[in-house]
């Protein structure tokens, strides 16, 4: 039997603590649109009690983000075991000129921003959002030969990394181009 053909990313979601908060986040930050609501007292897919506000915010091209207030959870948090940096929500920017004025605006409105951070193939922005959750504005900057030559070595570095969990050097050169760009 063969594997779906996906169309693409229909909403990915995460929990908040506050919806109303939330949205009027990211509407002033990113300015991205609420789309819709959905609330409910049991939860569709299995029947359990479990009151929610489901929130769902367009992040462009037909991407939505969605958060779930659960107020009859306990407080929501973090796996402690998971450094900070690596759990994050990526958003796509048109240029270099668009992350610098995404990350002015940011700090104008007393959001401290780290960045940009050099990547080799895109430049990004980080911050994190009332939830906690980091956030990511990213610029591609990478060449289609860049990028074929990265997917080129992608399936000798996984293997490579499944036996030894040491990071291959089959892309090393990109963290050379940066080390260059970046003297």
């Amino acid at each position: 039997m063969a594997a779906p053909k996906l169309k693409g990313v229909h909403h990915v979601a995460y929990r908040c603590k506050d919806a109303k908060e939330t949205v009027e986040f990211y509407r002033k930050t990113l300015g991205m649109d609420f789309q819709l609501a959905i609330a409910e007292d049991h939860v569709p897919s299995t029947g359990a009690y479990d009151p929610y506000m489901h929130i769902f915010l367009d992040a462009g091209n037909g991407n939505v983000l969605a958060f779930f207030e659960l107020p009859e959870q306990p407080e929501m948090g973090r796996d402690p075991n998971t450094p900070i940096w690596v759990q994050h929500i990526a958003l796509r920017l048109g240029s270099l000129d668009e992350l610098h004025a995404a990350k002015a605006h940011l700090e104008s409105l007393g959001i401290d921003v780290l960045g940009p951070t050099h990547h080799g193939i895109f430049k990004s922005i980080y911050f994190f959002d009332p939830n906690g959750h980091r956030l990511e504005l990213a610029a591609d900057i990478g060449t289609p030969d860049q990028m074929a030559q990265l997917k080129s070595v992608a399936e000798p570095m996984i293997e490579e990394w499944s036996v030894t969990k040491k990071a291959p050097r089959h892309a090393a050169w990109l963290h050379e181009k940066i080390r260059e760009e970046t003297k």
